[in-house]
């Protein structure tokens, strides 16, 4: 009677299939899962500790159970380690399995639970298993996949995340999985717990820090009954020694997430277990080549880092970043690096590889110390790298170390690169207040620091850094490209502070320093400059011939943040010279090059509410301006004359509309996060030639049904909303989640929810910018005469 009902013979399994704590998210994977279970035989679920791999494998068996597509059985091998025994289990469990009454052989399903420490026992039997009983299908949980001919590898993901940097944390917190299943374990023990404003943040960290895996997750939400969500996200960093309250009756393993990490540890060989300790000073990730530099001391793990590398993620220690078509990277999840660190710190080896990692990281530092203007792919290499860069700054701030101060620098320089917040600025003092003054990274450190303070609108603390800067630089022999790249520097401070003949002198400088090294982008960056106080002169025709020799070299080579203030310059000429479209390309191509700091944001936001303006759209320039005035209350201000421009337009656009009407424009843009303030300012509506936006990955109809999941209904919800069969929903589903890459309709709904518009596609260049002329007469109007002659820039 069991088995008519699609019920289980609990003497065949060793867990019961149905659970007594709630399932959350995974409603995707489930179906990915049966649909695969059709097709093959051997079915392995792999994933990290605490994962949810044995939850995920029992429901899917339920399923199969409920459905009465199966007879399952269960056979749980984490506490077994004998070959034969481990034989004798599985073999009594298959044969006890029921047939159909006319004696052939039914669909069955075995599942084999914690495989990862027995892969060669199970593999050897299911290899003679498999084609003696045909109508016997496997699914295995393990830590690493059999390796076995025709086995398929799912990889357990951690459950989604909720972007703490939306603007909107609540709402974000509540489209994750992760935080659904914090409050839904956390309610278990508090059962007034309520996730709020006041705590979303709080909550939504400590879910991040846990990487999104589930039993670390529910370790932390039971403390809920005893500690506030803040209390627990601060212990984060001890939470090996927090998180260890596991259920009462499960395995050893499963009770503390210590005794879970050290289960995987234990498995690994010699040679892993030296590298995983060594990973574990790499909060930020690492390609081979940075885990090659901590291994080596270890010529035998650096020679088969490879192999080592494949085996560490097959295993599930460390997880691939996926990103561009550059070299691999990879990370470690963050309670796993935790526990290498303790390793590391156990063993004695923390002092070494602390040393191996500052040597690494001042290496790939010093072209900002040496070159005239640092290379993009250097920039590029320290935006990476800047959660290592921290790290190791934290490590050296306890002593008077010089290197600190270049790597403080590389910190600030990535954070001018990729316009987000590191925290350099208080790194760079703390260095600079440390080290001797002596040092000769002192130098790179005090220039940093002015273009962080240039950036941040602070005018004095900037002069007076970088005046300190070019200072130190003449001491040790003027003249160098440094010192070229530092008179550009002070140039531009200088500029922004209206000292217009102090300005010109200094980029004059940086000028005849670039054309005598013929270092084309030191010259083409100090064209840009000179042309923006060409325009401001009045210059109209000689800053229009810089700009259009040096935009195209710039397009080509120059590092986003360092293109972007030449674009502002070139959309605010074409305004001088009423060419409205042109200005709107240049504008909005400056809100396509991302990430932005706030101070081009704003400055692009204000060009294009300049070009509504005066397109007597008035409504439209009122509320862009009201966007750039709150981005601009974090960012830095601009030169006066451009100030002046801005409040011109806002007065025409007040005068011009009815004042109930234009205070509101301007408070709907003051409203807007900066997000939606850029998706406002590249929409569609702007005069002159529309930009067409690249096609939407997504169908029409899978965007609806998209927007539907983020309103959290069900496909049949969805199938009713839109008058289409659930079938149909589900295909839809499928498609968008191969499209983007999703893995379940939680991601579905972040991805939703967060995106941002797509900016235009970056303007080509136009046909009488293809060439770079000489360079005298491209400065002749800025009065800079003499210098050798460059070779083109665009041969850069």
């Amino acid at each position: 009677m069991r088995q008519k009902s699609g019920g289980m013979d609990t003497a065949l399994v060793e867990t019961p299939l149905t659970q007594m704590s709630s399932f959350i998210g995974r409603t995707d994977e489930l179906i990915d899962l049966a649909r695969i279970l059709r097709e093959s035989r051997l079915l392995t679920l792999t994933g990290p500790a605490g994962v949810g791999k044995t939850r995920l494998a029992l429901e899917l068996a339920g399923q199969e159970a409920r459905g009465r597509r199966h007879e399952v059985a269960v056979v749980k091998l984490g506490q077994l380690t004998e070959p034969e025994e481990i034989r004798q289990r599985i073999l009594t469990t298959v044969d006890a399995m029921p047939d159909s009454a006319d004696g052939a052989e039914k669909d069955r399903l075995l599942l084999l639970d914690d495989c990862e420490h027995v892969l060669d026992t199970c593999g050897t039997l299911l290899t003679d298993l498999l084609p003696r009983h045909p109508r016997l299908r496997i699914l295995v949980t393990s830590r690493e996949p059999l390796r076995l001919p025709g086995e398929s590898v799912f990889p357990v993901i951690e459950l989604a995340l909720p972007d703490l940097d939306s603007g909107t944390v609540l709402a974000a917190c509540l489209r994750s999985d992760a935080v659904t299943l914090f409050m839904d374990r956390a309610r278990a023990v508090a059962p007034d717990f309520q996730l709020t404003e006041a705590n979303a943040a709080d909550v939504g960290e400590i879910c991040v820090r846990l990487d999104g895996v589930p039993l670390p997750i529910e370790m932390a939400a039971r403390l809920m009954r005893v500690f506030p969500p803040a209390e627990v996200r601060d212990r984060m960093d001890d939470r090996l020694a927090l998180l260890t309250n596991g259920w009462r009756l499960a395995d050893g393993r499963h009770r503390s997430l210590r005794a879970s990490l050290e289960w995987g540890y234990d498995l690994l060989s010699t040679a892993e277990r030296a590298l995983l300790r060594r990973l574990s000073v790499l909060p930020g990730g690492f390609g081979p080549d940075a885990a090659a530099a901590l291994a080596a001391d270890i010529p035998e793990v650096v020679s088969a880092m490879p192999e080592i590398l494949i085996g560490l993620e097959a295993k599930s220690v460390i997880t691939p970043v996926p990103g561009d078509d550059g070299p691999a990277r990879f990370r470690l999840l963050e309670s796993m690096r935790h526990f290498g660190h303790e390793m590391l710190v156990a063993q004695g080896e923390d002092t070494a590889a602390y040393e191996r990692l500052t040597a690494r990281l001042t290496t790939a530092s010093l072209p900002l110390r040496e070159e005239a203007v640092a290379p993009a792919e250097t920039l590029r290499m320290l935006e990476k790298e800047h959660a290592n860069l921290t790290h190791a700054l934290r490590r050296l701030g306890s002593g008077d170390d010089e290197r600190q101060l270049l790597l403080a620098a590389a910190l600030a320089a990535a954070e001018v690169a990729g316009g987000r917040h590191t925290g350099a600025a208080e790194h760079l003092a703390h260095a600079l207040d440390r080290t001797a003054p002596t040092s000769v990274y002192r130098g790179v450190a005090l220039e940093a620091a002015a273009a962080l303070a240039r950036r941040e609108g602070e005018d004095a603390a900037a002069a007076r850094q970088a005046d300190e800067a070019v200072a130190l630089e003449r001491e040790r022999g003027g003249g160098t490209a440094r010192l070229g790249r530092l008179l550009l520097l002070r140039g531009t401070i200088r500029q922004l502070a209206d000292e217009r003949e102090a300005s010109r002198a200094d980029l004059t400088g940086a000028l005849n320093i670039g054309l005598r090294l013929s270092h084309n982008m030191l010259t083409a960056l100090s064209l840009g400059q000179i042309a923006r106080q060409q325009m401001e002169n009045g210059e109209l025709g000689s800053a229009e011939q810089t700009i259009r020799r040096v935009l195209p070299a710039l397009r080509r080579h120059a590092a986003p943040f360092r293109l972007r203030s030449v674009l502002v310059t070139a959309g605010a000429l074409a305004l001088e010279k009423d060419d409205l479209t042109l200005a709107e390309a240049h504008f909005t191509e400056v809100l396509c090059v991302r990430p932005a700091h706030p101070s081009d944001t704003a400055a692009a936001i204000e060009g294009l509410a300049l070009v509504a303006t005066r397109a007597r759209r008035f409504d439209r320039g009122l509320r862009l301006l009201g966007a750039a005035e709150r981005i601009r209350d974090n960012a830095g201000r601009d030169t006066e004359w451009w100030r002046r421009r801005v409040h011109e337009a806002r007065e025409t656009a007040l005068r011009a509309m009815p004042p109930a009407r234009a205070e509101a424009w301007l408070d709907s843009g003051q409203g807007l996060p900066e997000h939606q303030a850029i998706s406002l300012a590249l929409g569609d509506d702007g005069p002159g030639t529309h930009h067409k936006r690249p096609a939407h990955p997504l169908s029409r109809r899978e965007r609806d049904v998209a927007e539907l999941v983020v309103e959290g209904l069900t496909n049949r919800q969805i199938a009713a909303r839109m008058h289409v069969s659930v079938r149909t929903v589900e295909t839809h589903i499928r498609h968008i989640r191969t499209t983007l890459g999703l893995r379940s309709r939680a991601h579905i709904a972040a991805w939703v929810a967060q995106r941002q518009p797509k900016p235009p596609a970056r303007l080509t260049t136009p046909p009488g910018e293809q060439r770079m002329p000489q360079v005298r007469s491209v400065v002749h109007g800025a009065g800079v005469l003499g210098g050798p002659n460059p070779r083109q820039l665009n041969e850069t």
